[in-house]
């Protein structure tokens, strides 16, 4: 049977540069290396192409030619929607995205459950390289990342491995500063709300061993930084409840500030490892009536927006400038063999949800 009359047979390179009366290289160059082109001449290039219908080179055939896919991965150990859903990881992403704009990269985001142990996705994304947002140690995604002959930075965790470029924060320093900052205001009864700490699910109270056993140093980190401080005033570990979350949301800091609270009536302050945590504690706060900070204090890590305008008490990290010196990092390498580590600054905002400790708690002469 013939087939429908008039149909126009797609264009393509050669056709469109005889219609031209140029080069295929010409054409070519109209595409991937428009400086090599007079303005005029590859805006008759483009125009006909529109009115030819050429759709342009195969991005397919032209990154198998020079080995190049013009683009970064983004190894994200969650959801899709949580790169859009968590204030950090939006302001990492935007500064991500700010650095590959300015080199002129694509950016693919490469999301896989932490529950996952299938890595195929890693094995067959077409990048130039892989910034890897804050994973655990052992995570098998991220070990299919290191077998893959690519440069790869690690945005905060993991930690100091070979040939990787890190960017992160001190933070043990970090909530240092923030614990001493409740110590001074008196509190000794504190409780400590925490992101996952490893693989599986813990939806309750961390024990001494998971803690010890931990595989998101970040997490891992910023719980040291809690036990120093309050090691300084004598408060012993032992006797600080730490309530881990899987899920990281308000919703869970809603559940865990309840769990901890309904064991540990007596805690003055929770101490949470996330803004979002923290928000969630403050909500439950509101729901039970209580006074933030004359009965509890409430305290964050992060400095996302939402905890600025909550007023919260908090460290803030700098995301999206993480973001854009990961990225930086990554494209800007050049032919340096050695790894390099770039630690950015923190910042204590204390805001108006820490306050001294209720009456009967406060342990200075004089109050």
């Amino acid at each position: 049977m013939a087939g429908p009359p008039n149909v126009r047979r797609p264009a393509t390179l050669a056709s469109l540069a005889a219609e031209l009366g140029v080069s295929r290289t010409t054409v070519s160059n109209a595409y991937n290396r428009p400086d090599q082109l007079s303005a005029p001449l590859r805006a008759r290039v483009l125009e006909a192409a529109r009115r030819l219908g050429y759709p342009g080179p195969d991005p397919v055939a032209r990154s198998l030619r020079t080995r190049k896919a013009g683009a970064v991965g983004l190894l994200l150990t969650e959801a899709l929607s949580y790169a859009f859903r968590d204030p950090a990881a939006t302001g990492f992403l935007e500064g991500l995205a700010l650095a590959c704009e300015q080199a002129g990269q694509g950016l693919l985001l490469v999301p896989v459950s932490p529950d996952q142990v299938d890595v195929t996705a890693v094995h067959q994304a077409g990048v130039d390289g892989f910034v890897v947002y804050s994973v655990r140690e052992d995570d098998p995604h991220f070990l299919a990342v290191l077998e893959r002959p690519l440069p790869t930075v690690v945005c905060d965790q993991p930690m100091g491995v070979d040939g990787v470029d890190r960017v992160g924060v001190d933070d043990r320093a970090g909530m240092l500063a923030l614990t001493r900052h409740l110590t001074a205001l008196g509190h000794r009864r504190v409780g400590v709300l925490c992101m996952r700490l490893a693989a599986g699910h813990n939806d309750g109270p961390a024990t001494p061993e998971r803690q010890a056993n931990a595989t998101y140093p970040v997490q891992r980190d910023r719980l040291a930084g809690i036990r120093d401080g309050l090691a300084e005033v004598g408060v012993d570990w032992a006797d600080v409840p730490v309530h881990e979350r899987f899920e990281h949301s308000v919703d869970a800091g809603k559940d865990a500030a309840a769990a901890l609270l309904a064991a540990h009536p007596d805690v003055t302050a929770l101490v949470c490892t996330s803004d979002i945590l923290a928000l969630g504690a403050l909500g439950h706060a509101a729901h039970r009536g209580l006074a933030v900070p004359d009965q509890l204090t409430v305290t964050g890590f992060d400095g996302v927006p939402e905890a600025e305008r909550a007023g919260l008490t908090t460290v803030r990290q700098p995301v999206l400038e993480k973001g854009r010196v990961a990225g930086e990092l990554l494209l800007e390498r050049g032919d340096r063999n050695r790894p390099r580590r770039v630690t950015l600054p923190t910042e204590l905002i204390v805001g108006s949800t820490s306050g001294r400790p209720r009456v009967e708690e406060r342990f200075f002469s004089g109050w």
